[in-house]
């Protein structure tokens, strides 16, 4: 999946950007206040890209 794709998912399901670390940027959850750090590749595999709807509470894309 790529990861514009996925930015895209989430921020339908409300999750924002909270910080941007060294190679990750993080998100968290607005309704629910949980985090998930999110790699900054060009391409995430889609069980990472599971577990990190599944981190937020969100459903998979």
């Amino acid at each position: 999946m790529k990861l514009r794709d996925l930015v895209r998912h989430l921020r339908d399901h409300s999750c924002v950007l909270l910080r941007e670390g060294g190679n990750h940027s993080v998100y968290v959850n607005t309704e629910n206040n949980q985090v998930s750090a999110v790699p900054r590749h060009r391409e995430i595999n889609d069980f990472l890209a599971r577990k990190i709807c599944r981190d937020l509470g969100i459903p998979a894309p």
